[in-house]
């Protein structure tokens, strides 16, 4: 059997045959339910952290759905992710209000200060960044988002600041 290897937020992913009885309890635990292959999807992500090549073949195999309807839900849906995520996902708004008052200066401080660019992670895997269009804080830009915190009016030489207090 081959061996299968991704990193993912939960750690390593055992054999095939373990990686296809997982999904496989996903399934059977969601099939019959309304919008079973999104509910399955999310499941998936959420046991693995992200949707790899491998899980999407499989759920497709299983499902009995073509992998280009897989994929194309995953694609269009912004929640799924097919790279791996940081353990805290940075999401800087890059709106109008947030651009124009420094969204951009805040991106380049995590690329010099982190190495971090839009859809990259740290080498530690402790910080994933995100670019969004708007994070319905207009009033409070720039804004940037670390998970479900919300943090406003940030300068570039907060962000140090911030991050430090994600361990």
């Amino acid at each position: 059997m081959t061996s299968i290897e991704m990193p993912v937020q939960t750690g390593e992913v055992g054999d095939e045959n373990d990686l296809r009885g997982k999904i496989k309890d996903i399934i059977e635990a969601n099939r019959n339910l309304k919008g079973a292959l999104i509910r399955i999807l999310q499941s998936a992500q959420g046991l693995y952290g992200y949707l790899p090549p491998q899980v999407m073949t499989i759920i497709s195999e299983e499902m009995k759905v073509p992998l280009s309807e897989v994929s194309g839900i995953v694609s269009f849906y912004s929640f799924f992710s097919t790279v791996p995520k940081g353990d805290h996902v940075i999401q800087v708004c890059l709106g109008t209000s947030c651009y124009v008052k420094g969204g951009q200066r805040i991106l380049e401080t995590l690329k010099k200060d982190y190495g971090l660019k839009p859809g990259g992670i740290t080498a530690d895997n402790k910080f994933s960044l995100e670019t969004v269009r708007c994070l319905g804080c207009c009033g409070l830009s720039p804004v940037v988002a670390v998970g479900e915190d919300i943090h406003r009016r940030v300068k570039p030489g907060n962000i140090k600041n911030i991050l430090s207090s994600y361990k």
